[in-house]
């Protein structure tokens, strides 16, 4: 079974996302901010993870950086899911190391697209 970090300060939106992804047949792993998510990633290495971009402690784009200079950061597929629009934002995070970007709100229908988009479905 294929393991998801879903990152996010919003115990809500975490909750929607768990929903969803299990849908898909996924495992879910949960972090609520950047710090607690390297750390949960340092431990073992997701299939892929469900990023925020405004994150406590730690933004989810410093994490991205970090979690790509990670020894196997790299294999995991990363999806930005955020409310930042602009298009430089979201060439800012490709240029990171993201593979695909979701805007919130989100629900199944555009998770699916995307997950296939990046592979993962």
């Amino acid at each position: 079974m294929k393991t998801c970090l879903v990152v996010d300060d919003s115990r809500v939106i975490r909750k929607v996302a768990r929903r969803i992804l299990e849908e898909f047949g996924f495992d879910i792993a949960e972090a609520s901010d950047g710090l607690e998510a390297l750390a949960w990633c340092r431990a073992m290495m997701p299939d892929a993870v469900l990023l925020d971009w405004n994150l406590p402690t730690m933004s989810g784009l410093e994490f991205l950086r970090q979690l790509r200079q990670e020894p196997g950061g790299d294999s995991p597929t990363v999806v930005f899911c955020t409310v930042e629009n602009d298009v430089e934002r979201i060439r800012e995070a490709l240029d990171a190391g993201a593979d695909e970007y979701i805007m919130k709100p989100f629900d199944g229908d555009i998770m699916a697209c995307k997950l296939a988009q990046a592979g993962l479905a």
